[in-house]
């Protein structure tokens, strides 16, 4: 990788720890989402009533063998493995949206484009730099979320039950394949609208559809309509990474100076 590439990276992460408008939903979203609801999950199940018979319909729909335990161990480990891996799936679109939303349209409102044009780089190394850039940022905040989430919550299991609860095989499937598919699709996508957009609330507004499908996957695990396995989760990774891989090369051929200039 040039230096130049280098460059473009830590000014767009510079531009981003910054900025207290942007950088403050980079951390704030994760926090919601890690820690304030996990811990309303663990103190429901731990303060649930004996005949909770909406939360059993939920469980008898998993393998027996997810059984083992009584009810509240049941039901923390569909919490820490079927649900919350979910949020791994908002938070990196929710970071790029903040970042990769701001990639271009923030050099055209900061009057920074010309000279970033002038840069010793040809244009699709600009746009692989741009898209670089939100990935890295995206992942740390997805895997710093995870280290936080796991340390908060194995504390509140082991001090309001005695025991901890181990994370399942979704969690490497979902961090280190799903995570970073959808986080390069989502990059991808919001870098290319960036690019066109005129105003920073227009390209983030254009951001906020990706999240819809998500939420109602969560929907669906909540009401046990989608209960997500290994399996699952690794097919999906699979598409979502020849579709990252195929939706940059096209983006990239779709983009010009002349739609950056407009």
């Amino acid at each position: 990788m040039r230096p130049a590439m280098y460059a473009i990276i830590r000014k767009d992460f510079k531009g981003v720890t910054d900025n207290r408008q942007l950088f403050l939903p980079i951390l704030l979203v994760p926090l919601i989402l890690i820690v304030i609801i996990p811990t309303i999950f663990v103190l429901t199940v731990r303060f649930i009533p004996e005949d909770a018979g909406d939360f059993e319909a939920l469980l008898a729909m998993l393998p027996q063998a997810e059984m083992s335990g009584g009810l509240e161990q049941a039901l923390i480990r569909v919490i820490l493995n079927n649900v919350l891996p979910v949020f791994f799936l908002i938070i990196p679109i929710m970071t790029a949206s903040v970042m990769a939303a701001s990639s271009f349209v923030g050099e055209k409102e900061k009057h920074t484009l010309e000279t970033l044009l002038y840069c010793p780089l040809p244009l699709e190394r600009i746009f692989y730099a741009k898209i670089l850039a939100s990935f890295l940022m995206s992942m740390l905040v997805s895997l710093l979320s995870f280290g936080v989430m796991l340390l908060v919550m194995e504390t509140e299991l082991f001090v309001l039950f005695g025991s901890l609860t181990m994370p399942s095989s979704n969690w490497p499937v979902m961090l280190l394949l799903l995570s970073p598919a959808v986080s390069l699709i989502s990059i991808t996508l919001i870098v290319r609208g960036s690019a066109k957009a005129q105003s920073m609330e227009e390209s983030q507004q254009r951001a906020v559809f990706l999240i819809l499908p998500l939420i109602l996957l969560i929907v669906g695990q909540f009401a046990g309509i989608l209960l997500i396995s290994s399996w699952l989760l690794l097919i999906l990774g699979a598409v979502c990474a020849l579709a990252a891989w195929l939706l940059m090369r096209g983006c990239r051929r779709r983009f010009t100076y002349e739609s950056l200039l407009r």
